[in-house]
């Protein structure tokens, strides 16, 4: 952790997910200070209580700020004197999004917009903006906003300055706040069968660890303005429900289909065809360069990519399939799911 040495590290929407395993990964560190940032002082406070209770010798490294990214003032605070980004503040649940389209604007588009403004005039060494795999060819609101911040890392990317801004696009990150793995656990313990929307729908698939390893070799090798995907795999929705049946003692036979819910896709796109076209092949990442082009449209006309027309995009369809005992490995590796399965409580976070 050389890189982070003695820095400091601000974690937008820290007490979140993303935001606990960063915390779990870089405290034992030599990083000098983790600040986090969100609005909700009851999280934080439960934060708080739960390092220092596990953590005690190093749980001074972390530092609360209560604000908004909405709000650039309280951004502005929380900047000074920090090195590194990581921007994770987001609405990200789908229905949520479609019934109230603005309230995602406000924060996942202006929000980022005031995140990297306070950041640029802050002198910050790196941003990295976390994104999804539903802000290619989006169709709900969430992928919509999610794509336009994206949009708007790469336009802040031109003019940075010495701050450098990437983006991460990454697929389902398994028993994280909001995701579907806890319910299924809680349904077939009350007895009750396993609810889903439809068998055969596709997703990629990663773990909170792999979130953040994405996210830090995207602060080690990106370069400004990239926007950097993992290669992952992906497993059908009925897959992944018979793996967490076949974990926990529920009953395949009584899993309970109800149907695509707003603003669903039957798959998920990590890479668009345009932008697998320019792709960089990174080993287990692909990094997409920033679209560097300047205004003079007229150049437009006359070139153009006959490439383009044979490229595949890189979807939850086309990528590698896992299996029943593949999913039932990867899930079962979790230690989400290994304190569920030695009765240790846990808080989805």
């Amino acid at each position: 952790m050389s890189l982070f040495k003695d820095k400091v590290l601000l974690i937008t929407g820290g007490t979140g997910s993303f935001g606990n395993a960063v915390l779990n990964r870089f405290l034992k560190t030599d990083i000098g200070e983790i600040r986090i940032f969100s609005r909700d002082e009851k999280k934080q406070d439960d934060m708080r209580h739960d390092f220092q209770a596990r953590m005690p010798e190093v749980a001074g490294k972390i530092k609360f700020y209560i604000g908004d990214v909405r709000n650039r003032s309280t951004l502005k605070y929380a900047m000074m004197g920090v090195d590194y980004v990581f921007h994770a503040a987001a609405l990200k649940q789908v229905p949520s999004c479609e019934f109230f389209p603005m309230e995602a604007v406000k924060t996942n588009v202006i929000g980022t917009d005031n995140v990297l403004d306070a950041a640029i005039d802050a002198g910050v060494k790196c941003v990295i903006c976390l994104s999804t795999d539903k802000a290619a060819y989006p169709i709900n609101a969430m992928g919509i906003t999610k794509a336009i911040e994206e949009k708007i890392a790469v336009a802040k990317s031109r003019l940075s300055g010495d701050t450098k801004i990437c983006c991460t696009r990454y697929g389902n990150v398994m028993c994280s706040r909001g995701s579907v793995i806890p319910l299924w656990i809680d349904q077939i313990r009350k007895g009750n069968p396993i609810t889903l929307t439809e068998p055969k729908m596709t997703r990629f698939i990663m773990s909170l660890e792999e979130a953040v390893d994405l996210v830090l070799f995207a602060f080690e090798h990106g370069r400004n303005g990239d926007i950097l995907v993992q290669k992952a795999p992906a497993c059908t929705i009925q897959t992944q429900a018979e793996a967490v049946c076949e974990l926990f003692g529920g009953k395949k036979e009584d899993i309970k289909v109800i149907g695509i819910r707003h603003g669903e896709k039957m798959y998920e796109t990590l890479l668009t065809k345009e932008e697998a076209a320019k792709a960089i092949d990174m080993g287990n990442f692909y990094a997409v360069p920033a679209d560097n082009r300047d205004l003079n449209y007229d150049k437009y006309f006359v070139e153009g990519d006959v490439k383009r027309a044979t490229i595949e995009e890189f979807n939850s369809d086309n990528t590698y399939r896992l299996n029943l005992e593949e999913t039932k490995a990867k899930i079962a590796s979790l230690e989400y799911i290994q304190n569920e399965l030695n009765g240790i409580p846990n808080v989805v976070k």
